[in-house]
């Protein structure tokens, strides 16, 4: 019963993180049709630059109190973080949104590759190791541990999902939003600005993957120029496995995938003999995507349409 607890607790972290992931790659697929693969590069690239203002912060000003430090790191990752998404949506996308799909995609894997080598020049290759600031201690729950960090993560999750379905949901950006993944020619007609909220949309997503890159990094203690790929691309499975374009979705698809991966290394790798343990945990997500490709291909929340004529 310990190890089920536990386990479900790292499982709902782990999904907390992937689902503010794929909150971004669902909200731009939902109004352009793009897959965005260099998104998890976002989320990278505010860890890092999040370690690089703790770094500063901790020199500059050694008795401040960590929650404080941590704070500012994250609002100016954020702003980093959504810079890059609105630049790279400028400069990368734009030009091409009436190209065919394919042209967008190969400049989406391209610019993943590109901002991986960027920050590998620009911060080194080496891993580093990402300061505990949120101190405490260990909270029990029937014989599991969730420490304070983990604590954090989930409330401070749950406070961005909470902003961001009240944001979409009932502002005016939300419905002009809404508008444009609907029709975008016809909500320019009624007053709308698609290229605007196609921005502000990218800005939205870099600033939740911002804040999932600073989670992650928080929860596994080190960063590095590659931490972004593979959290990118099972967020990707998440809002797949969800329904891409749902919001909702995205939310369940990564919390069910967390729960799926936590799962699936603490009892298979178990009943495996350790064979298929927390070393392959990443095999679980996979497949999930392909049965869910398989037999669902518009996910669990997800609309089954007819093709347009």
């Amino acid at each position: 019963m310990e190890t089920l607890i536990q386990q479900i607790i790292n499982g709902l972290v782990l999904g907390s993180m992937y689902a503010l992931v794929a909150l971004g790659y669902t909200m731009v697929y939902g109004i352009i049709g793009l897959i965005n693969f260099a998104h998890g590069e976002v989320l990278m690239v505010g860890a890092l630059t999040s370690w690089t203002i703790i770094g500063l912060m901790q020199e500059a000003m050694p008795g401040a109190p960590g929650w404080i430090i941590l704070l500012i790191a994250v609002v100016i990752a954020c702003v980093v973080a959504a810079t890059l998404n609105f630049s790279i949506e400028k400069i990368a996308y734009r030009p091409l949104r009436n190209s065919p799909r394919l042209a967008p995609l190969i400049t989406a894997i391209g610019m993943s590759i590109f901002l991986q080598t960027m920050a590998m020049i620009i911060w080194k290759p080496n891993y580093k190791p990402y300061p505990n600031l949120i101190g405490g201690t260990p909270y029990e729950i029937g014989g599991a541990v969730i420490s304070v960090t983990q604590v954090l993560i989930l409330g401070v999750t749950a406070l961005s999902l909470a902003t961001l379905m009240y944001l979409v949901n009932y502002t005016k950006l939300g419905r002009a939003m809404r508008a444009t993944a609907e029709n975008p020619r016809v909500a320019a007609l009624m007053g709308v600005k698609p290229d605007l909220v196609i921005s502000a949309t990218f800005v939205i997503g870099a600033v939740l993957a911002a804040i999932a890159g600073v989670m992650w990094a928080a929860n596994y203690g080190t960063v590095q120029h590659t931490m972004g790929f593979l959290p990118g691309l099972k967020a990707f499975t998440a809002a797949v496995f969800g329904g891409i374009g749902n919001l909702s979705g995205a939310v369940v698809g990564g919390i069910l995938l967390g729960l799926i991966e936590a799962l699936g290394a603490g009892y298979i790798g178990k009943l495996t003999g350790g064979v298929l343990g927390s070393h392959y945990s990443d095999i679980f997500a996979f497949v999930v995507l392909i049965i869910v490709l398989t037999l669902r291909p518009s996910g669990l929340l997800g609309e089954r349409v007819a093709d347009r004529a």
